[in-house]
């Protein structure tokens, strides 16, 4: 009953300077009709109207996976023991449950890097295709971040041109790393002045590299290498200097960036002692990493969520699931168990994507 409350005043003070004189004019004769009902029945009317608020879906979510059949044939070998059943359905009703309006789709790791230029623009303009149509096929529903053959950036250039001019997506989707290069390396140079021309919104999301598969004995991989390979990430674009030069790309980074938050003192540290720091990061490491943003598909627990609000304004905040790997309602609860301000956890859930993604207002 407390998340009803908070969520049905989060929705209240969101609307109660924008309601038509119509609404208004109703909303004081249900007022004068339930002065007049007995104590029971108008306390019943209200809390059906903190329901009804609390199932109005609201929230927008970063982090949700696509799995196109075709797709899923093609990579089996290299996602062993990942049973996961998803259908365009199975999303919608989780959505529905956890109160999220639109997810924006992205194809999951390992993505359609796999060692053959060719086959990865096949893959990656067959899943923007696939997906593409999911937004078509279920109107306010679905976005897209559209996949790129990286490392082949000739391929990539094209695909953002068929993404962003052709399918008209919401922004790209990009793995931490592809091989032996991570998001920072030169050899991306292109992709990013094109990106950075477009001012467009960058959604990345972590695997496990080829440097680091089965270390730990009984342990999954991906319990320890996705959260670090994100990490990876933010340090090469970093300290290359990469998201200096390209200021206007807006990166988002899954699972609250990984183990970033954790190793703070060690990033700025590096900074102090790093060769070409001027030109590298002229505005500074605390600058670059407070102005990414991060989801919170994962890292809605205490730990990471108080590690991200003493890093960066809530404002860099997304809300994210991981949907079909986890439901919803998990993300919803521990933002909730969290008890950020409502305007805040508005924000998360909402207003923060809709900066970042405005073609999500007018649906």
């Amino acid at each position: 009953m407390a998340r009803v409350t908070e969520e049905a005043g989060v929705a209240e003070a969101a609307c109660a300077c924008c309601v038509p004189r119509r609404g208004f004019l109703g909303k004081l004769a249900a007022l004068g009709a339930a002065a007049m009902l007995p104590p029971a029945e108008a306390l019943a009317q209200k809390r059906k109207a903190a329901i009804t608020t609390r199932r109005r879906p609201h929230r927008i979510d970063i982090h949700h996976h696509i799995l196109p059949p075709a797709y899923m044939g093609e990579i089996a070998s290299r996602r062993i023991g990942s049973s996961v059943q998803w259908t365009p359905a199975k999303s919608i009703e989780d959505m529905d449950k956890s109160g999220i309006a639109t997810s924006i789709v992205s194809l999951i790791q390992p993505g359609v890097w796999l060692g053959d230029a060719a086959q990865a623009r096949r893959l990656a303009r067959e899943a923007n295709d696939y997906g593409a149509n999911q937004v078509k096929d279920f109107p306010g529903r679905f976005g897209l971040f559209a996949t790129l053959p990286l490392p082949d950036s000739e391929g990539s250039l094209k695909e953002i041109e068929y993404g962003l001019d052709v399918l008209k997506t919401d922004g790209i989707g990009l793995m931490t790393s592809y091989g032996n290069k991570w998001l920072g390396d030169a050899a991306f140079a292109p992709v990013w002045e094109e990106l950075n021309r477009r001012k467009a919104v960058v959604y990345t999301h972590p695997l496990a590299p080829d440097c680091c598969r089965n270390l730990v004995h009984d342990v999954s991989t991906s319990t320890i290498e996705y959260a670090t390979d994100t990490t990876r990430a933010i340090a090469s674009l970093v300290f290359s200097g990469t998201a200096a030069r390209y200021p206007d790309i807006q990166w988002i980074f899954s699972h609250g960036g990984g183990t970033m938050p954790f190793l703070l003192s060690r990033f700025t540290r590096e900074e102090s002692t790093m060769k070409e720091r001027e030109q590298r990061l002229p505005h500074g490491v605390l600058h670059e990493l407070k102005k990414f943003n991060y989801d919170t598909a994962q890292a809605n627990h205490a730990a990471a969520l108080a590690a991200m609000v003493r890093l960066v304004p809530v404002s860099q905040l997304l809300f994210g699931s991981n949907f079909p790997f986890r439901p919803g309602e998990e993300a919803v609860e521990g933002l909730t168990a969290f008890r950020f301000k409502p305007r805040d956890q508005w924000a998360i859930e909402r207003d923060n994507a809709l900066r970042l993604l405005p073609r999500l207002k007018m649906l």
